[in-house]
């Protein structure tokens, strides 16, 4: 993350997509994004990552690249981390299926609790789109719809 950035709530209403998009950051990471129905108050409005995700809305291959090595801090069960961890190994402009990423994650796909671990993982994303599940197909997603299709069509998915 941008050294000029700090602790605190950012976030920003892109009209392209009719979304607000909100960032938890805690010292040089992001543990939070969600999509709230309004724009709060009293949330920061200036951060480097608002400003990439929409560029990355607007199809630019530099800021897919840079949130694609943002500094996230990810604070859920390690099976489930795990495989968000393999999730942000998938390159962009590449998607995988929930059984590729099962296997990417060191679990089998054939085995209906590690599908469930892979699915819930993704439902429950604390950071989507750094965390990129619009990647999947086929999956469970915590990021909402116009969000995963804008960025989905940047990056030819």
């Amino acid at each position: 993350m941008d050294e000029h950035a700090s602790a605190g709530i950012y976030a920003r209403e892109y009209e392209s997509i009719d979304t607000v998009v909100e960032l938890g950051a805690a010292g040089d990471r992001v543990i939070a994004v969600q999509f709230p129905a309004t724009l709060p108050s009293d949330a920061g409005r200036e951060h480097p990552l608002l400003d990439h995700i929409g560029a990355a809305i607007d199809g630019s291959t530099d800021a897919l690249e840079a949130l694609a090595t943002a500094e996230v801090g990810l604070t859920l069960a390690t099976d489930r981390r795990r495989v968000l961890e393999a999730l942000r190994s998938v390159p962009v402009g590449q998607s995988v299926s929930v059984s590729r990423l099962t296997r990417l994650a060191g679990s089998d796909p054939n085995d209906a609790d590690d599908l469930e671990t892979v699915t819930a993982a993704l439902r429950t994303n604390p950071v989507p789109i750094l965390v990129p599940d619009h990647r999947v197909e086929g999956g469970s997603y915590a990021t909402p719809d116009p969000v995963r299709e804008a960025l989905r069509q940047a990056e030819g998915c």
